[in-house]
């Protein structure tokens, strides 16, 4: 059975803190979204970025996105407790396209990001 549209629009809203966080080069929004616990896994210029979620808040509040930055969210699937998310960005930075998958949960009846996967355009790659 498809999730109401009410619980979409919850997980959207609960994606653009992770969008807004990174367009305002403000770690703030992004904390109220994922867990304490959550995780980061990824290769940024090529090397591999791993473990808790604390590295992209200081990425985050470190590189500005840039006036140029654009970002889209898609959900992909909701299943009752889990939900996941594809954000695509572009010139995070000024210079970085992503693809980033949030993985959500609905803990207490709010939706947490638990993981973070991304995939960095290999055409943005610092060699």
């Amino acid at each position: 059975m498809r999730a109401p549209i009410s619980e979409y629009k919850a997980v959207e809203e609960a994606a653009l803190k992770f969008v807004k966080s990174v367009a305002e080069g403000n770690s703030k929004y992004a904390r109220e979204l994922f867990t304490d616990e959550a995780v980061l896994f990824g290769y940024l210029d090529g090397e591999l970025e791993h473990g808790s979620i604390e590295q992209f808040y200081h990425n985050v509040d470190t590189i500005g996105a840039g006036a140029d930055f654009k970002a889209r969210v898609d959900i992909v699937s909701i299943e009752e407790t889990v939900a996941v998310v594809r954000v695509l960005e572009e010139k995070w930075g000024g210079r970085i396209d992503f693809t980033d998958y949030l993985l959500l949960m609905k803990m207490q009846g709010e939706w947490k990001c638990v993981a973070k996967a991304y995939n960095q355009n290999s055409d943005t790659i610092k060699k």
